[in-house]
């Protein structure tokens, strides 16, 4: 009369042993791509430049290690690290301008104007459309012999610069470009952001005599800040990783004035094959973006409210 009842027992345990077996491994099955592509794509890249940083590395034979040499070198032998640091940072202003225009039209664009969503579209645009095919029509419109830009300024009597040659105006342009091909999906930020901010907040402040100016700066910018700080966060880390359009549209010239950091470091490593160097320089500028990104975590404390 007992035995009976224990087996059914012990059979329910057993088969519910078996099934949390059964559901443990189908999770580890749907865990594992993911697992396995930040393990072979992230995390063994990321190990194996360490290393490389502290050798000597040309592909042609195996590396040597050199300890901290390549940082030495980087740090204070090589004038182009900072030269083109510089350039990386002087590109980067394409950021803060970018966000006040994106954030200037997107304050246009929320108004009850007729057409608008087909200036959003266009606005957008630019932001689905391939980088080599937008890089080679802005180095037709910078052009200076027969570009689109200086075709323009000539009918208004004014000679227009050699823009991606000459080695004082390439720099502004290519930040010119970069305003113009970042403000799509910042102005669609912005837009949501405004369509948050609370209604009856404006409403208060015009009965208490507030003028636009005041609502603007009490109201749509602490309102709308978690999008700024987003926005400012994720451009940063593109604006200082950029290069694609660089070496498309100038080549990293005239004088090396428009070759940023990371544009170096892929010259370095596939041009003269110093993969060694390279990597250290990879890490120099990763440390360096670590370090802004957590400036400005710690500084949006300040300056960022959530509702």
């Amino acid at each position: 009369m007992i035995t009976k009842p224990l087996t059914t027992a012990g059979t329910r345990a057993a088969k519910k042993r078996s099934l949390y077996a059964s559901e443990k491994w189908w999770g580890y099955l749907f865990i594992a791509p993911p697992f396995i592509g930040l393990t072979v794509f992230l995390l063994y890249p990321l190990l194996t430049s360490l290393y490389y940083s502290f050798t000597i590395f040309d592909f042609s034979s195996p590396p040597q290690f050199v300890g901290t040499e390549n940082y030495k070198r980087a740090l204070f032998e090589d004038p182009l690290v900072w030269k083109t640091l510089w350039n990386t940072f002087y590109a980067a202003l394409c950021v803060p301008i970018g966000m006040a225009v994106s954030l200037l039209i997107a304050i246009m664009l929320n108004q009850n104007l007729k057409g608008k969503n087909v200036f959003r579209m266009l606005f957008f645009l630019p932001t689905i459309c391939s980088i080599v095919a937008m890089s080679l029509i802005w180095q037709w419109i910078f052009n200076s012999d027969y570009g689109l830009l200086n075709y323009f300024l000539s009918l208004l009597g004014i000679e227009g610069p050699a823009w991606l040659t000459d080695e004082h105006w390439a720099m502004p342009a290519m930040i010119f470009q970069g305003v113009w091909g970042g403000l799509g999906i910042s102005i669609i930020m912005y837009l949501a952001a405004l369509g948050n901010v609370p209604t009856s907040l404006y409403e208060a402040a015009t009965m208490d005599g507030a003028g636009a100016w005041k609502k603007f700066v009490h109201i749509t910018v602490p309102g709308i800040s978690p999008i700024t700080f987003f926005i400012l966060v994720t451009s940063l880390i593109a604006a200082l990783q950029d290069f694609p359009r660089f070496v498309l549209m100038t080549g990293g010239g005239p004088n090396f004035s428009t070759t940023t950091i990371v544009y170096y470091l892929y010259t370095t490593a596939f041009e003269y094959n110093e993969m060694g160097y390279a990597s250290a320089i990879s890490w120099f500028i990763g440390i360096i973006i670590m370090v802004i990104i957590l400036l400005n975590f710690l500084l949006s404390k300040r300056w960022v409210h959530y509702n």
